[in-house]
């Protein structure tokens, strides 16, 4: 389990490919703290730690990771956001992220608002938000601002912009999104009473 506040950003230092699988190594300021067989969240997806070499670790991803995320989209060089699983008694400080992507979204604008910066995405499939519910976009634990069938928006603060892929992101750019957990179940026991 995770709660969706990143502890830094990681690069990809190398993509191989191994069937359908693809491994990914990253270098990243926590690497001497990981182990092998943690489970460490890269952009929302929830990936085993295969190996560690000096400052850099290796994780795999299957063709289902693949297929529900936008990690089949990352070079050499690409940057993610990262987040180590919670602790048992520390405090959620965002909210419940299971590491398990839904869909991937697309980036439809950019707005900087006043020294914060407004992030409006569409989405494709019949998950929902609301306003003021949560949302884990790349892993980052974030408050829906307004919710529309099919696109909802959220406000970025400062450090969180810049301590996250946030930063990067680009209009027209897939996006992983990790909907509300708790939404999910509501959503699912309402569908079964109709």
């Amino acid at each position: 389990m995770f709660t969706g506040i990143i502890e830094c950003l990681a690069t990809v230092t190398n993509i191989e490919k191994e069937n359908t699988n693809v491994h990914y190594t990253f270098k990243a300021p926590i690497t001497n703290e990981l182990k092998i067989d943690q489970s460490v969240a890269h952009n929302g997806v929830c990936l085993t730690v295969v190996a560690i070499n000096d400052d850099e670790y290796t994780v795999t991803a299957i063709k289902e990771t693949l297929d529900r995320s936008n990690l089949g989209n990352l070079s050499v060089g690409d940057k993610v956001n990262l987040e180590r699983c919670t602790k048992i008694g520390a405090r959620l400080d965002g909210h419940i992220v299971q590491g398990h992507v839904d869909t991937v979204g697309i980036c439809k604008s950019i707005k900087e608002v006043d020294g914060s910066w407004e992030f409006g995405i569409n989405y494709n499939s019949d998950d929902i938000t609301v306003e003021k519910g949560s949302i884990t976009i790349n892993g980052t634990s974030l408050t829906v601002v307004d919710s529309k069938d099919g696109y909802f928006s959220v406000a970025i603060i400062p450090y969180t912009y810049e301590n996250t892929y946030f930063k990067y992101l680009k209009e027209g750019e897939q996006v992983n999104l990790e909907f509300d957990i708790v939404g999910k179940y509501v959503a699912k026991l309402m569908a079964k009473r109709n």
